[in-house]
């Protein structure tokens, strides 16, 4: 370590060091740097005096205005109940059918029920209510119980296979295969005169398999599979399926069954928020 000089080329007092020749210059922070640092630094130390700061072993130092962000939170989630309260309980009082034809009524209902959708529903039907395999697409018009926003709302309240609910929406397809009720035989041939309905690559119809389908499916699908909303039973005739529309997928459902399950909503969640959702999902496309 050298003495301090002045640097020839700059004029400025060095600090001593010099590494490999090279000097350091001792060149002062700006005044305005300084005060703006020692600035923040009295901040930081009103800051910490006046409000909530130092953290405890359960709690923190609660500051001289005893401020509390939770309590500002809930003041403002009171502020809110409170100013959709007249709405909340309009929607009570009203008929679910009738609040479509309030237009005031069903925008907020709509906006009620999209939050709801999100952190209710969009674990099993998607964020944008598309679905999945198992999970039914709540934005096209084909429904499995119905699409009417009556229907809609039912399903919601009392769920589907709910045991919580003796109300549930319910139905059961036989295992036709693992419980030996048709053949191997039989069942590849319902299977292809299934597949034959919508067009689906092996889909063969036959009388064998006519006939097949009239004895086992028709009574929950309807005579041509077209359907019967009011049992459950899902079209067979489009292009829309559950789990999987190939050849493959509906032999593995003949053979065993599945089932989903949806929760029964409307104890969970009280009647106007069910019927915030039934609005939501109805408005989605989908509903009839």
């Amino acid at each position: 370590m050298s003495d301090k000089e002045i640097d020839d080329v700059t004029g400025t007092a060095t600090t001593g060091h010099e590494w490999d020749g090279i000097k350091e210059l001792n060149t002062p922070l700006p005044r305005w740097w300084l005060w703006t640092f020692y600035g923040c630094i009295a901040f930081a130390i009103g800051y910490s005096v006046v409000y909530p700061a130092w953290p405890l072993i359960t709690s923190a130092t609660p500051g001289v205005i005893g401020y509390s962000s939770r309590a500002e939170l809930d003041k403002d989630l009171a502020a809110a109940t409170a100013a959709q309260g007249d709405r909340i309980a309009q929607i009570a009082a009203t008929p679910v059918a009738d609040i479509l034809n309030d237009a005031e009524l069903a925008r907020f209902a709509t906006a009620g029920g999209k939050s709801l959708f999100k952190v209710y529903c969009s674990q099993c039907h998607g964020t944008g209510a598309t679905g999945s395999a198992g999970y039914p697409n709540l934005n096209d018009d084909e429904w499995i119980w119905g699409g009417t926003i009556d229907q809609i709302h039912t399903t919601l309240t009392h769920g589907v296979r709910s045991e919580a609910d003796p109300d549930t929406r319910f139905n059961m397809m036989p295992n036709f295969g693992a419980d030996e009720l048709l053949t191997a035989e039989e069942i590849d041939s319902v299977a292809k005169e299934v597949a034959s309905y919508s067009g689906i690559e092996g889909g063969v119809t036959s009388p064998e398999g006519i006939q097949l389908f009239a004895d086992n499916c028709a009574a929950c699908h309807g005579e041509k599979g077209e359907g019967l909303p009011e049992l459950g039973g899902p079209s067979l005739t489009d292009q829309i399926w559950l789990y999987q529309g190939t050849l493959d997928g509906i032999k593995a459902q003949l053979n065993q069954t599945r089932h989903g399950v949806m929760p029964a909503w409307g104890a969970r969640l009280g009647d106007s928020a069910v019927k915030q959702l039934a609005v939501y999902v109805h408005g989605l496309g989908g509903g009839q």
